[in-house]
């Protein structure tokens, strides 16, 4: 039960993972620089939120070819369990681990509220401990969150169970309020909102601490 989070120039969220991480999920936990090119043993990547390479060119199309990226996609492919928060999100698709694009949000603004989202699927590893179809809220921090595919690939999603989080009230223009997915092995998610953000009370909200609690129950 040994978990990696991958630090990029510009992560700003890589802290608050490990907090969450080893408070509420694995036994250790390991920052791993993206210039490496080899993982310690792990069970878990996360890749956090931030702005990795200040967002230059498109949000997270240089982060997805740093050296680290190619342990990761290795990874992923042995089934290893493999997170992408908000920045991530977008890292997984350009490396496209996952389908689609983040594209700019519609209203042109960066968005930083908690957002209440609907889980759609809690039969996946990262989302066992919350309830099929229930709700939580958990906070989002985005200017390129707003989720894109093709009609298709949109269709795919939905047929296979991979969209795991919608929001309730589309803050950004995603397609079909996506806020979440998984890829079709279902051990790859990627999500917009920050729930290493909403595990303790003092903080305000508690809504991602069953996200992490489902991860150690995989883990274990």
């Amino acid at each position: 039960m040994n978990a990696a989070v991958i630090v990029f120039p510009g992560s700003n969220c890589d802290r608050d993972a490990v907090c969450a991480l080893r408070d509420h999920t694995a036994k250790s936990v390991h920052r791993v620089w993206h210039r490496d090119t080899d993982l310690p043993k792990v069970d878990l990547v996360l890749l956090p939120g931030g702005f990795s390479y200040g967002d230059y060119l498109r949000s997270g199309a240089i982060a997805a070819r740093s050296p680290i990226m190619a342990a990761v996609q290795a990874h992923a492919k042995r089934g290893g369990l493999v997170v992408g928060i908000c920045n991530g999100f977008q890292i997984l698709t350009e490396t496209h681990l996952l389908p689609g694009a983040l594209m700019r949000n519609a209203g042109l603004k960066f968005l930083c509220k908690s957002t209440p989202l609907r889980i759609e699927n809690a039969d996946t590893p990262f989302t066992s401990a919350y309830d099929d179809h229930g709700e939580t809220a958990i906070p989002i921090a985005h200017h390129d969150g707003n989720y894109f595919a093709d009609e298709d690939t949109l269709d795919r999603l939905e047929g296979q169970g991979q969209i795991v989080f919608r929001y309730v009230n589309n803050p950004n223009g995603s397609s079909r309020d996506i806020a979440g997915i998984t890829n079709k092995a279902g051990n790859v998610l990627g999500m917009m909102p920050h729930p290493e953000r909403a595990v303790d009370p003092l903080t305000g909200e508690t809504g991602g601490l069953a996200f992490f609690k489902s991860l150690a129950g995989a883990m274990a």
